[in-house]
Parts: C-alpha cells; structure tokens; sequence
C-alpha cells in the first residue's frame, strides 16, 4: 500500500521529524511504500523513500503553509495513496501526530484579546480545526495527556479519534555496557577534571526550552561550585543572544553552545546534570532519553513527560507556577549532593528496564496502517 506522510519541513536533529522518521520507516518495514511532501529537507534521504520537495514562496508563513497544501492535494490528486499522515495540522489528513499543543488554547489563554483579529490566527486555527472538528474524520495520535483535555474543551472532538501513545525513545540512548568508558571518553575531550561537573542542556528553540533560565541558575551558584562547573548546549538555534546574556552574567568561560549533532547520547552519558527549564513542552523527549542513559534531570513541570522524572525518582520538577529562585536552589544542592546523583541515576536505569517507554513507532503504525496493516 500506499502512504503520503506531509511535515512543513524535516531535519535531523528535530523531535517531531525524529518521531515521523521513525514511524514511516516501522510502515515500511510491514511492507508499505513511503512518499513523503515537505518544503525542505535536511541531511541525509532514507532509502526507499519518495521524497518530493514542494518548494513555495510567500511573505508570510501561513502564505506558504496554504500554498504547500494546495500543491500537495494537487498531486495526490494525481497521484492517490491509501492514507494520508500529518505531523503538522493540516486539511485532509487520515491521521495527524501530534506533536504541537492546542494552539486554540494558547491563543485564548496566551495571547492578547485582539490577536484573535489577525490572519495569523485566521490561519493556524483554522488548520487546527481542519484536524480536531468534531464533524471530522482525522484519527489523531496523541503523545501527551495533558493536552488531550484542552482539545476536548474546544472542539468537542469525539473521544474515540484519540489514540494515546507510549513514549517512543530509540534504543540507542539507552547506556550500554560500555557507559563508563563513553563518559571517561567525553569528559577528557572537553578537558573536564575529575572533580568538574558538567550541566547539558539538549534541544532546538532555545527561548522555549528555557536557555536564558539555565544561564541565570548557574550564574547564581556559590563561587566556588560555579567554577567546578560547565554547561554544554546543543541545539539548532541562534545562540548569539544566549551568548551575551552569559558574557553579561560574568559565566562565558562556563558555557559552550554547539550545534545539532548526532552524537548526543555520548553527552547523557558525560554529563552530571540534564537541565531542562522549559517555558512549555508537549512531551519533553529528551527528558527520557536522559532517563534511559541514567542522567539525574532538573525541569519543569510546563513538560508533557515530566511526570516520569517523579515517577522514576531520578530528578526533581520544579511545579507552576516557575520560580526562578526555586531553580537555582535545586540546582545548588543537586550539584552539591553526589550520593543523590548516584541514587537517581539507578532509579533512573531500574525505570529503564522496566517502564513502556520504547514502542511509540510501533503503536503508532498500527494505527495509521488500520485496516491496511
């Protein structure tokens, strides 16, 4: 059979496009052909995959948004599948993951009383209502819990079009055997001394993963436990504001921002700390893939997956409302506390062993593949 899975746009080291990577390639697996629209690809193609790029120009990007999904109806027109799968909210779909909140919430509840006015809105609620509306048909994979609800509330749609999804992380962020030597390995390429901690903080969008509350925790700890200690960033974003906010706190010298890269697993393992202050999060992925490796994690409640940090003991969530001085002191006395770390790290591998956090692929395919399957 036949599949067309539509994202606005893939790169590598992205969570929505590593989870549609990961459920097309289980779909082709059972035996599926796979094609793929998107706007812009990035690294490297799949094999077996008909990719078409589907390029647009518009001034704005609700502009491209409606020009991309008229080309595309256009050619499965042309060219028909038995299904069709969204990662992003579109018109349309047979199944959308989801991957983003309830925008319509957000815009009630986050944005000013006349935003509602703009075409902006115009745009992503319809889109949004394209997906949910309760006369629709799109069956929706859903990866957070706390999100379901707020869909419920402003769209009635029909409970049994919801589909919840296990937490779906690759096995390879689990620590291997060899976990010691991976981290001995890392630290001494970033010359860390045996005494020095190491934070990483592990995402793209830095503003919403909460970088710039990151840099104010370790610019507050005591002098001494701030030598002591480095912070490592990796992401897909501009660091350059980030990086003035740390030359203004007086940490340069303790922060080090690097790009997407594909070796991340040897940083969860390296590091101390996962530091993850996010402002909002559906899921929060890399909280688990730290859980998996063994990593101690320090977040926020605003994670859709911060409840498994509690659940396995191997961390702490700092509730909402966010207070900044609650993040420092955790961030103190974690630092501060090795016998805690160690305690954390075997709950964390325990819950590893033992907890469903591995089969969202799977589970997914099976339902975008239904009667197909």
């Amino acid at each position: 059979m036949q599949l067309a899975f539509l994202l606005y746009k893939y790169f590598p080291f992205g969570g929505l496009q590593r989870d549609f990577l990961r459920i097309a390639q289980v779909c082709q697996q059972r035996g599926h052909d796979i094609r793929v629209y998107t706007m812009g690809w990035e690294g490297e193609q799949p094999a077996g995959f008909d990719i078409r790029i589907v390029k647009v120009r518009a001034f704005t990007s609700q502009g491209r948004n409606e020009k991309f999904v008229a080309r595309v109806q256009a050619d499965l027109e042309r060219h028909p599948v038995d299904r069709v799968v969204g990662f992003n909210k579109l018109p349309g779909l047979d199944v959308y993951y989801a991957a983003d909140g309830c925008y319509e919430d957000k815009a009630q509840n986050q944005r000013s009383w006349f935003y509602q006015f703009g075409p902006r809105y115009r745009h992503f609620s319809a889109y949004e209502r394209a997906v949910f509306a309760p006369e629709g048909r799109t069956e929706i994979l859903m990866i957070s819990e706390r999100q379901l609800p707020l869909f419920m509330k402003h769209y009635r749609t029909p409970v049994e079009r919801f589909h919840m999804l296990p937490p779906g992380i690759a096995e390879d962020r689990r620590a291997p055997a060899n976990a010691a030597d991976i981290r001995a390995g890392l630290r001494n390429e970033f010359e860390l001394k045996a005494d020095d901690l190491l934070l990483v903080q592990i995402g793209s969008g830095f503003k919403t993963k909460g970088l710039d509350r990151t840099l104010d925790a370790v610019a507050a700890l005591p002098g001494p436990l701030r030598q002591r200690t480095q912070l490592i960033v990796i992401g897909s974003d501009d660091p350059s504001p980030f990086l003035r906010q740390a030359r203004s706190l007086g940490i340069a010298d303790r922060v080090r921002i690097l790009q997407g890269r594909s070796d991340v697993p040897r940083f969860l393992l390296g590091a101390d700390l996962l530091i993850h202050p996010a402002y909002n999060e559906n899921t929060g992925t890399v909280l688990l893939e730290a859980l998996v490796a063994g990593l101690p994690v320090l977040t926020t409640a605003a994670c859709g997956y911060a409840h498994y940090i509690e659940e396995a003991d191997c961390g702490l969530v700092v509730p909402e409302p966010f207070s900044q001085g609650t993040l420092n002191e955790w961030l103190m006395r974690i630092l501060e506390d090795p016998d805690t770390r160690r305690e954390w790290q075997q709950n964390a591998l325990e819950y590893a062993e033992h907890g469903d956090l591995y089969s969202m692929p799977e589970r997914a395919a099976d339902v975008i593949l239904g009667d197909l399957a």
